[in-house]
């Protein structure tokens, strides 16, 4: 009878020690874990960091919650600003483009290097081989915790005036584009007159016809509606917009390992549903059967391409011999560019796209 209460004791102290260890973990978190995200919770990228938050409450018995700042809140607009304010611990957590922070991590431009990637195969590849470790590494060494890879699209060009076959027809045409310097210098190695401004800005530019064009992936064409104000686009798959899901890493390293490995498992499961969003109808029915078999996920835009011409806009993909004139009228753009990116990391680029 005593041994029986003997252990019946030390089973009730054992878990207690294991509630009081708990306890005291979870004392240890934050109530509110703030991501920043750059657009509105409607578009896919928004969607896909929703998707993160509920599935990282979801991984970790509610013991983490994440809560989405989206439209760039946090940072009142200075998008640029995510990767610093991550890594001095400001911000926890970003669903970010590798666009924003590659002024803090030139290697990210390796993305940005106009018609170089292409396709989606080279952007796995790139992401999920020596290109993307280099990447994952450097971030760590700069403060912040890289999670998964998301994505925003492969950026193609819309306007108002003329069909984009060849690198003639952008000459003189005022496109707005993103403010990083790679996508000037671009730009204006095509003729075009590229100008950075914001999206509102933008649109009342496009109203009033003082910018004629813009580029951007589907996945923004579609939710800001550019049917209403550009007749032509052009798929040229000119650049990749790769996402990426970072944490602080003090933060991240302060994790017991259970709330790691919950967390990192969000993460993976988010990214891919958020890619799949941003595929959907662009590789044939791969991604449509991921949303639905994997996420029981119907996309309203199918077929983004068929979308925008039931639009009215005039839909245009370049040949093989279209592309090459493009690529050709870049080569200025590698010159400068690849020795800020890192000629060893571009290397890698090369070798992990068997090129």
């Amino acid at each position: 009878m005593k041994t029986r209460l003997f252990l019946k004791s030390v089973a009730l102290m054992s878990v207690m020690l294991m509630l009081a260890s708990a306890l005291a973990g979870a004392a240890n978190f934050k109530k509110e874990y703030k991501l920043q995200v750059n657009v509105g919770p409607t578009f896919y990228w928004g969607m896909g960091a929703q998707k993160f938050a509920d599935l990282v409450n979801e991984k970790t018995n509610g013991q983490i919650v994440v809560k989405p700042y989206f439209g760039s809140t946090l940072l009142k607009g200075a998008q640029l600003n995510a990767f610093q304010m991550v890594a001095q611990g400001v911000i926890d957590v970003a669903f970010e483009s590798t666009i924003n922070s590659a002024t803090v991590l030139p290697q990210k431009n390796i993305f940005s290097l106009p018609f170089f990637i292409n396709t989606l195969e080279n952007l796995d590849k790139l992401e999920t081989g020596e290109t993307g470790k280099a990447i994952f590494a450097a971030m760590e060494e700069k403060g912040v915790m890289p999670l998964a890879w998301g994505e925003n699209g492969f950026r193609q060009i819309t306007n108002s005036k003329k069909e984009i076959k060849t690198p003639e027809d952008l000459k003189g045409l005022r496109v707005r584009v993103v403010g990083s310097p790679i996508f000037i210098d671009t730009f204006k190695a095509l003729g075009a007159d590229p100008i950075n401004m914001n999206w509102g800005d933008a649109v009342t530019a496009f109203q009033q016809g003082t910018v004629d064009g813009q580029e951007n992936p589907v996945g923004v064409l579609i939710p800001v509606q550019i049917h209403q104000y550009h007749k032509y686009a052009t798929f040229w798959n000119y650049l990749a917009d790769p996402l990426m899901i970072y944490w602080n890493k003090k933060d991240w390293d302060a994790f017991p390992d259970d709330i790691k490995a919950a967390i990192k498992e969000a993460a993976e499961q988010a990214a891919r549903f958020e890619k799949a969003l941003s595929r959907a109808g662009l590789d044939g029915d791969v991604s449509l059967n991921i949303l639905k078999n994997e996420f029981n996920y119907t996309m309203e835009v199918a077929d983004p391409v068929k979308f925008l011409q039931e639009k009215g806009m005039t839909v245009s993909t370049l040949s093989d011999a279209e592309l090459q004139a493009f690529k050709d009228a870049v080569k200025p753009i590698y010159d400068t560019w690849v020795p800020k990116i890192g000629e060893d990391l571009y290397k890698k680029a090369l070798a992990d796209m068997g090129q």
